[in-house]
């Protein structure tokens, strides 16, 4: 058998315009009209398009003004990703129902791995459609999927079909479902690699299976040889269940540059707050806070702070981002993106564990690591930010985002 010789069978889960569908789903009067989410008309960019406003030629990653000039009578929402991740939690528990092997690509895409599920649900085909079929039962959603014996050839098979699509390559038949597909399929050919094929006369997966591996090696390096390995289904990388996040933030591009630092505050206290409960909900504080300003003429600059403890606070995020604002030329010079993060993360404690928690042995009797300045809130203890903190995500997840938030926020669209 030519591709992975442990034979496993890997499905690959991929999810139909999903933020469209979602928007959708929310909004039955959308269904059938050409639905685009993404950011505003000025500089926003396409985050998808439902099929209906693919037909106009409009895509994911496209400048949201080209696409208005495409689809004019289009419908343009903005992104709702705390939305979106709900639904994505309760899709990959549909996931975890069938496997346990289950390795998230972003928000709407895995791949899982159900060789060992076999025994329990059927063949790996029977597995996708019982996936399928679950998906849209409890979500309304349709999702599309790849059944091969690699990553590789799942992830090529889920895209043939869309939306809701099934595609099966046996075993022993990976080469003969690769070789007339375009050359372009293969992970790592973009343009440029595949125009540099085209001259050496390589226009399917099944030509460049057959041009021998020094050739390959002699024009792309190394590369060529890896090049080599795709084309003939040869993928051996495991199903890998233990991708951690190094950081979690978030981060706008504003229409109108921002120079009111006010505004600006502002605009730092709802990414705060996104960014904290992100964290909640990945069950991870951070130990690092980062501060990303891009100003209008695109030069970029980062600040960032260590803190005494770990967070998933958004009010501690937010006055610690306070400081390093003072570190840029915010207020001075326009801005054009803010973005704040926090890395160097770690699993949290349950809300009722956290007086536990121990306090650092650096820290003075204010409260304060020596030399630090951050402004603070009168003390609370940290199980009661915490319960704090889990009661207003429970008051979310009923009410979504505007059940309740900082007064600040109060007019935030």
């Amino acid at each position: 058998m030519v591709g992975d010789p442990r034979s496993r069978d890997i499905v690959h889960c991929d999810m139909d315009a999903f933020y469209a569908s979602v928007e959708v789903q929310d909004d039955p009067a959308l269904a059938g009209k050409p639905v685009i989410v993404g950011g505003g008309e000025r500089r926003g960019v396409v985050a998808a398009a439902s099929y209906e406003a693919r037909r106009y030629g409009v895509h994911s990653a496209m400048p949201t003004a080209t696409a208005k000039r495409l689809c004019p009578d289009g419908v343009f929402l903005p992104v709702r990703m705390p939305r979106y991740q709900d639904v994505s939690d309760g899709i990959f528990a549909i996931f975890r129902r069938f496997t346990p092997l289950v390795e998230p690509v972003s928000i709407d895409e895995a791949f899982l791995d159900v060789t060992a599920s076999v025994r329990l649900f059927g063949a790996p085909e029977a597995i996708a459609r019982s996936i399928k079929a679950a998906v849209r039962d409890e979500t309304g959603l349709t999702v599309s999927a790849g059944v091969a014996p690699s990553k590789l050839v799942a992830k090529i098979a889920s895209d043939l079909r869309k939306p809701d699509g099934l595609t099966v390559v046996p075993r022993g038949k990976v080469r003969e479902f690769l070789s007339p597909l375009p050359v372009g399929k293969l992970w790592g050919v973009g343009i440029v690699t595949r125009e540099a094929l085209r001259t050496m006369g390589v226009a399917t997966i099944g030509d460049l299976s057959r041009v021998p591996p020094d050739v390959l090696k002699a024009r792309f390096g190394e590369s060529g040889l890896h090049l080599h390995r795709l084309a003939n289904g040869i993928d051996d990388r495991e199903v890998e269940t233990e991708r951690e996040a190094k950081s979690i933030g978030h981060e706008d591009t504003y229409d109108t540059d921002i120079r009111d630092p006010a505004a600006i505050r502002k605009q730092l206290l709802g990414l705060a707050d996104r960014v904290a409960a992100r964290l909640r909900r990945h069950g991870v504080k951070g130990w690092t806070v980062t501060l990303k300003v891009k100003y209008a003429d695109f030069t970029q600059i980062t600040r960032a702070v260590t803190l005494a403890r770990p967070t998933d606070d958004g009010g501690e995020i937010y006055r610690s981002v306070l400081p390093l604002l003072a570190k840029t030329e915010a207020g001075r010079r326009p801005i054009r993106l803010l973005g704040v993060s926090v890395s160097r993360l770690a699993t949290a404690k349950r809300p009722d564990e956290e007086r536990w928690g121990q306090l650092t042995f650096f820290e003075g009797r204010d409260g304060k690591a020596p030399g630090e300045a951050l402004p603070r809130r009168p003390a609370k203890a940290p199980g009661q930010v915490a319960r704090l903190n889990a009661a207003v995500d429970r008051i979310r997840e009923k009410f979504g985002k505007k059940g309740i938030r900082p007064a600040t926020l109060l007019d935030e669209e």
